[in-house]
């Protein structure tokens, strides 16, 4: 063996024992296989890792040195990427105006505890698929189970969190930010033209017309790839990122009333930009684009409402000069836009808040509880170690943490509930589960339409917005939203 210079051994206890910190951290021994290759790279040099360095040849100097480089900066990022933080794009406005359509977010992994990843096999930047070629972005084995190291600190109330969309298990590629669950059923229903009374139902009957509805809608989509795209299962890591505010806790029992958030009977302190869908019927004029500007409403959201006998039946009979009902918008408010409409008489004649036929399938789907949007539960959020007994009621509504979340079987028979083959009435839960819900109360996809985030699924903390583009401006008129660049997430 050739003799290292003091400099080498400087450089090689350096870096392991940096490196026999990191495994110490993630306690993964197994990680001690690369301790000899560190050895070699500094002291004993026996693998010629720079042999491209000695090439007569300049082409392939330059390829192989751009090659190195390229090879260690994915290794950098993919690290990076798992153990310290990651960029991710709020690509929806169920957090508006806490957070913004076009914020780009770094989100720290240290705030929870980092996962190691159940797919490490995977290409960095790459949720689940590749660009242009279309096609998986990870190798499915190996499949490690779910670990986290110690982080900063735990899931708080009023936390906004990053997470892996819990429902998204399973997809339908041309639908992809759709729970298919929802989507399956929604196409059953569609299948059976004449509606149920599900009111003169018992819970047995109610959960076989769930499963009539559902087994329906699942043929259809998997007999109809060209309209649904194929149906593919993807691991917790690999299933969509999604970003809510954390209301409710492991053990705390959640109730929805008039649209207000309870916490074991207590009112839960709304978020100050929170919003709620109002009907808003001008006196004639429509409003400009300069005014929904200044309010700070896109055009996404900039929705007209032309179903006269919706209108009428809301009490929004306000008619212009011609006769005709005046134009009336389906807007998201805060509280201050709505005071700021409401004083506007001369362009605003009434304001009501949008009704509930536009909520959709509550969770969860094989339940009739009549919840919507604004009226939800109460219902108790699972806790580690706490068990719970089993009911009709109460089964569908943790029927999916046990079996799709805590990997058990779980049959309804005749004479009772088993579980991994074995009758009981009760469950110990084995992790802690998480009541996410969007600050844009009314136009937020959230644990009401899909249920509990378990703590496996849960990603990290957004720490700080570091760019914001507005899609509705150019670029000489706005895009960049200047004042929230490095804007500290609350």
């Amino acid at each position: 063996m050739r003799k290292a210079t003091r400099a080498q051994w400087v450089k090689f206890a350096i870096v392991t024992v940096l490196y026999l910190a990191f495994l110490i951290w993630v306690k993964s021994w197994l990680g001690l296989i690369v301790v000899p290759f560190i050895f070699d790279i500094y002291i004993s040099k026996k693998i010629p890792w720079g042999f491209w360095k000695k090439s007569e040849n300049p082409a392939v100097r330059s390829v192989m040195s751009w090659i190195d480089a390229i090879v260690f900066a994915l290794v950098a990022v993919y690290f990076v990427n798992i153990y310290v933080f990651q960029n991710y794009q709020i690509p929806s406005s169920s957090l508006e105006k806490s957070l913004l359509v076009g914020d780009y977010l770094y989100v720290s992994k240290l705030s929870y505890g980092p996962r190691v990843p159940n797919t490490p096999l995977s290409m960095p930047l790459a949720q689940h698929t590749l660009p242009l070629v279309n096609t998986k972005s990870y190798i499915e084995w190996p499949q490690w189970d779910y670990k986290r190291v110690p982080g900063l600190g735990k899931v708080k109330r009023n936390d906004i969190v990053v997470f892996n969309f819990p429902a998204g298990d399973t997809v339908a590629t041309n639908y992809q930010q759709t729970d298919f669950y929802s989507l399956a059923y929604n196409e059953g229903q569609r299948m059976y033209p004449n509606p149920v009374n599900m009111d003169s139902l018992t819970r047995k009957q109610q959960r076989a017309v769930y499963d009539l509805y559902y087994n329906a809608g699942r043929n259809l989509i998997l007999s109809n790839p060209k309209m649904y795209g194929d149906v593919v299962v993807r691991p917790v890591d690999r299933r969509e990122n999604y970003v809510k505010r954390c209301v409710g806790l492991p053990g705390d029992t959640l109730e929805i009333r008039d649209a207000q958030v309870y916490i074991d009977g207590k009112p839960l302190e709304n978020p100050e930009d929170m919003q709620l869908n109002y009907l808003v019927q001008t006196t004639g004029p429509y409003i400009t684009e300069d005014m929904f500007r200044e309010l700070g409403i896109s055009k996404d959201d900039q929705a007209m409402v032309t179903n006269e006998s919706l209108l009428m039946e809301m009490g929004l009979t306000h008619r212009d000069a011609q006769g005709r009902l005046a134009p009336t918008y389906d807007l998201p408010l805060t509280k201050k836009m709505f005071e700021t409409l409401s004083a506007n008489k001369k362009l605003v004649s009434r304001i009501v808040m949008e009704p509930e036929i536009f909520t959709g399938q509550m969770y969860p789907l094989n339940l009739y509880t009549k919840w919507d949007r604004n009226n939800y539960g109460p219902i108790w959020i699972p806790k580690k170690g706490a068990t719970i007994k089993l009911t009709e009621d109460n089964l569908p509504i943790y029927e999916r943490p046990i079996r799709a979340y805590e990997g058990n079987t779980l049959e309804v028979k005749e004479d009772g509930i088993y579980i991994n083959g074995k009758k009981t009435d009760e469950y110990t839960f084995k992790m802690d589960y998480y009541w996410m819900m969007g600050d844009n109360r009314h136009n937020s996809a959230d644990a009401r339409s899909w249920g509990f985030v378990p703590e496996d699924h849960i990603v990290g903390k957004p720490i700080v917005v570091w760019l914001s583009l507005d899609k509705d401006r150019g670029w000489f008129d706005g895009k960049i939203r200047w004042n929230r660049i490095f804007k500290w997430v609350k």
